[in-house]
This record gives C-alpha cells, structure tokens and sequence, in this order.
C-alpha cells in the first residue's frame, strides 16, 4: 500500500476530528487527566499531523491519545486497534529487508510505510506501556523498533500478547505474514 500525500479537505479534517473526539471520549482510561480541548488545541497549532492521523486511521490503526510526553510538551498519539491494523499487514521489517527478497516480495516494509505516515514505529517499551492499557495484538503481532545491534545481524523483532503477557520476539527482517504489521507512535 502507497501512503496518500495529498492535502486533506475540510470535510476530511472534520470527520477525522469528530472520530478522534468519539474514539477519546469512549476511552478515557487511556488519557487520564488530559482533556479533549488541549488535544484539539494541539492540532490547531500543527495542523500537519492531522494527515499523519488521517493515514493512521484509514490503514486500520484506530489512534487515540496515549499519554503525554512532559519533557517534550507533547501529546502522544498511538494505534489502539485491537489487533495490528490491517492496512499494515503483510509488511516486511525496512527498505534493506524488502530489496533482499528475492521471491514473494510484499509490497511495503513496515519502516518505510512508517516514515510515509509520518509516524514511528513503537518501541519494545512503548509497546510494553501500550499494552499496560489494554490487551493488543492477541491474535496478531506487531513489528517494533529494532536495536542497530540485532538489526546488523539480518533480525528485527515483534511483539504480540499470548497467555497473559506480553511476549518480545524476533525474527529475520525480510519474513513477513499475513498477522503481522506495525503500530505507529505521533507526538503532536
């Protein structure tokens, strides 16, 4: 999948507010103590990332406030769709992983979809906090930031929630299957 770069309209903006809106007020457990009218504050003052979340919506990723970053004065936006977001599936690790495939290339790598979105992908912690939220990724995987370390020796890893916990995985970065996809972070 090609990620959209055009200019949202404004029919597409206020839609996409109003779905955010909903989605926040309906999960308030995500975001406690922080209030929609700083979230819509936010926008108004970077109205770019409306199109990072307007493509973290339309691939399947269900974005919603997570948490607030106070040493960077950010909110943090993150997938919450209850397994990887379908849009993002079938994805290899990055660039270097999808070159190397000979045969049965995907379409997409999960590094390079997620430097279109705009968005990162999530970090082995930032995956572990998300799942403190709720429980994700329980038929599914998601890939993760991978260290330079393990991504040197031709690995990247995934995360996933079986058996009451969460489970950190790896695998070669080139693999990729129809359950597995990526979850992206925005700090706005």
């Amino acid at each position: 999948m090609t990620v959209s770069k055009k200019q949202l309209s404004a029919e597409q903006i206020q839609e996409l507010i109003k779905t955010l809106k909903a989605r926040f007020e309906k999960n308030m457990h995500r975001h406690k103590g922080i209030e929609w009218s700083e979230i819509f504050s936010s926008f108004e003052a970077n109205p770019g990332v409306l199109r990072s979340l307007h493509e973290m919506e339309a691939t399947g990723g269900e974005p919603d406030v997570t948490g607030f970053d106070k040493k960077t004065d950010q909110y943090i936006f993150c997938d919450c769709s209850k397994e990887t977001p379908k849009g993002r599936r079938s994805v290899c690790y990055d660039l270097v992983a999808l070159e190397s495939r000979k045969l049965h290339k995907p379409e997409h790598s999960a590094m390079g979809m997620a430097l279109e979105m705009g968005i990162e992908l999530l970090k082995e912690e930032q995956y572990q906090e998300l799942q403190q939220l709720e429980n994700f990724d329980t038929k599914t995987s998601s890939w993760l930031y991978t260290p330079k370390s393990i991504r040197d020796r031709g690995g990247a890893i995934f995360g996933d929630w079986r058996y009451g916990r969460v489970f950190i995985y790896h695998n070669g970065a080139e693999s990729y299957y129809a359950s597995r996809g990526f979850r992206g972070l925005l700090r706005v």
